[in-house]
């Protein structure tokens, strides 16, 4: 049986990208990595086969393809590490299900006036009230779990799971945007930034030549 193929957008933009990225990296599922370039004028052309309304991630697993980014991980969790990729005890993993699927569905401010870019390090972002307090609900959840659920490991409940996939990006914006951190959330955004699968990721996507204009802020 041949390995999934993974079509993810450019490293250096793309967090809905690195979500299912680092989740098959962290548990050594073998995949194949397709790169395609955001907003080029190639860029539908080169989705169109995958019938995701032209967006990214897309896991394409033999006939089946599979998209969104939440999706390729419960997918993957099921598939491959027979659900593994939440907690085992049921009230963790319905917290873990709450946390990804709000990190799925809300922070809209922090995703517009903290884009994602893996090249760069900004300095003095002066973040609207609303992101703000996104930014504090964020850590606040990140407290949470690793004070409720983490004692077992450095991740938030414990070992790595779907839930940490879907925050990583997050811990990557917040590092890029030099927010002021303390306590846990520093220590977690430091356990994300040291991943060596975060690290492989940084380094590509900093080898990368295309630019988005809108996350060039």
């Amino acid at each position: 049986m041949s390995a999934p193929t993974l079509i993810i957008g450019n490293k250096n933009y793309s967090s809905w990208s690195l979500r299912p990225w680092i989740f098959l990296k962290h548990y050594h599922i073998d995949f194949t990595e397709k790169r395609v370039p955001l907003f080029e004028e190639s860029t539908d052309a080169a989705l169109a086969e995958y019938d995701s309304d032209y967006k990214v991630p897309v896991l394409k697993d033999g006939d089946l393809i599979v998209w969104d980014s939440l999706s390729i991980l419960e997918y993957a969790s099921e598939t491959y590490l027979d659900h593994k990729g939440w907690p085992e005890d049921r009230e963790a993993r319905s917290v873990a299900r709450s946390i990804s699927a709000e990190m799925h569905s809300s922070f809209a401010n922090v995703r517009n006036e903290l884009p994602m870019n893996c090249r760069k390090q900004f300095e003095n972002i002066a973040l609207s009230a609303n992101a703000k307090r996104e930014v504090e609900r964020i850590c606040s959840l990140w407290r949470k779990c690793r004070t409720r659920f983490g004692a077992g490991g450095e991740w938030l409940f414990g070992d790595f799971s779907i839930a940490d996939a879907m925050y990583a990006p997050v811990a990557l914006r917040f590092s890029g945007y030099s927010l002021p951190l303390s306590g846990i959330e520093a220590d977690y955004v430091s356990s994300i930034l040291q991943h060596p699968a975060i690290v492989e990721w940084i380094t590509a996507g900093k080898l990368e030549t295309e630019v988005i204009k809108a996350d060039e802020i």
